[in-house]
């Protein structure tokens, strides 16, 4: 098996792309080893010096700290998911976790609609997903994970890319910000 790696915008992050299907319930970001039993998401968050993966249906990214340099671990990630996938494994993640559904307003539902239909796609090919949090007083409060959590570039893609599309086609919305 032939792992590909990406480099995204965000020097401390990295796309791997196993070629295979990685997650088959949406994008999960998981930033501590006991927030999950899955095998490898525990074994790649135990390598030093890595401190989160996002799982997307197609590639992972992984965050590093800043001070570990990518040739201390990238063999090490790419080692574990080969082993991963090498056990007759089909994907990473496959039973949906518990989500408490709330009902949204038609505002909150075309926001969702937008940043799944015109903003995710681009912020997946950089190894990251954004995800909506709430919507109140015309302010949109949306979560970036993965490549795009800590990216220096997020602040400007977020205000220049997101804000404004969402301005344009969601005229109640006033700003953007990430928590």
């Amino acid at each position: 098996m032939f792992i590909q790696t990406e480099v995204t915008p965000n020097p401390n992050s990295l796309k791997f792309l196993p070629g295979k299907q990685v997650s088959n319930i949406g994008t999960i970001e998981i930033t501590k080893k006991d927030e999950t039993d899955n095998e490898l998401v525990k074994n790649i968050l135990s390598v030093n010096g890595v401190e989160g993966i996002l799982l997307a249906s197609d590639f992972i990214s992984v965050n590093k700290l800043e001070n570990t340099s990518w040739e201390e671990i990238k063999h090490i990630i790419i080692s574990l998911i080969n082993d991963f996938y090498s056990k007759g494994k089909d994907f990473v993640l496959d039973n949906k976790q518990n989500d408490d559904k709330i009902s949204l307003s038609e505002i909150e539902k075309n926001i969702i609609k937008i940043l799944d239909e015109k903003i995710r796609p681009a912020v997946s090919r950089d190894g990251g997903d954004i995800k909506f949090k709430s919507f109140e007083d015309g302010v949109v409060k949306v979560q970036l994970q993965g490549s795009c959590s800590g990216c220096p570039s997020s602040t400007l893609t977020l205000k220049q890319g997101v804000q404004n599309l969402l301005k344009h086609y969601v005229r109640e919305v006033k700003e953007v910000e990430a928590i």
